[in-house]
C-alpha cells in the first residue's frame, strides 16, 4: 500500500489524532528546513531507512540535530552492522522515497517488515513535527498522538536515548 498525504490525514482523522500541517518548498536535509521550522512549534526530525547485514530493515525517527553514528549503532540495538537502505526498498516497504522518509510511512509497512526505533527525545517536547509522506509539507502532532500512530500500526513505540546510546524502557 502506498498513501498520499490526503490518506495519511485521513488515517490521522480516523484515529482521532489531530494534526496540523504546513505546506512549504521541498525539503530534502535537516540543514535545508531549518529556516522553515524556527516558525513552527516542537521539535522536528530526522528520519533513516537502515538496512542491517542480515537483511532486517529499521526505521529511526530522532530529533533532527541527533548524532547517530551509523558504524557504532548496531551494537546498541542489536541488530548486524547497518547501512542507508536502498530507494527501492524504501519504496516497496514504507511508500516513500528518499527525502520524504517519516515515521508516517509506518502506515505503509502493514506486514510490519521494518523496525521502528524512535529518539526518546521525541518525547521530551511538545508537538512533534514529521514530512506527511512527501518532503513539500510538515505535519505537528502531539507526543501521546505520536505514541498512539505508532501502535495504530501494530508495533510497540521502541524508544531508544541516542544522547546517551541507550535503549529506554
Amino acid at each position: 500500500m502506498t498513501a498520499s498525504p490526503e490518506d495519511l490525514f485521513a488515517y490521522l482523522d480516523d484515529h482521532a489524532i489531530a494534526h496540523r500541517t504546513h505546506w512549504h518548498e521541498a525539503v530534502f536535509t535537516v540543514d535545508e528546513g531549518l529556516d522553515l521550522k524556527a516558525a513552527m512549534p516542537g521539535i522536528h526530525t530526522k528520519n533513516l531507512f537502515l538496512k542491517d547485514k542480515d537483511g532486517g530493515f529499521i526505521l529511526i525517527s530522532a530529533e533532527a540535530h541527533a548524532q547517530i553514528a551509523l558504524n557504532q549503532l548496531h551494537r546498541h540495538i542489536g541488530t548486524k552492522r547497518l547501512s542507508f537502505g536502498s530507494p527501492e526498498d524504501m519504496l516497496a516497504l514504507l511508500g516513500v522515497t528518499p527525502g520524504s522518509v517519516t515515521a508516517f510511512a509506518l502506515m505503509n509497512d502493514t506486514a510490519r517488515k521494518v523496525r521502528f526505533i524512535a529518539d526518546a527525545a521525541l518525547f521530551a517536547a511538545d508537538p512533534v513535527n514529521f514530512h506527511p509522506l512527501t518532503n513539500t509539507a510538515t505535519t505537528a502532532i502531539s507526543r501521546d498522538d505520536f505514541r498512539r500512530f505508532v501502535e495504530s500500526t501494530g508495533r510497540d513505540c521502541e524508544l531508544f536515548d541516542f544522547a546517551s546510546l541507550q535503549q529506554v524502557p
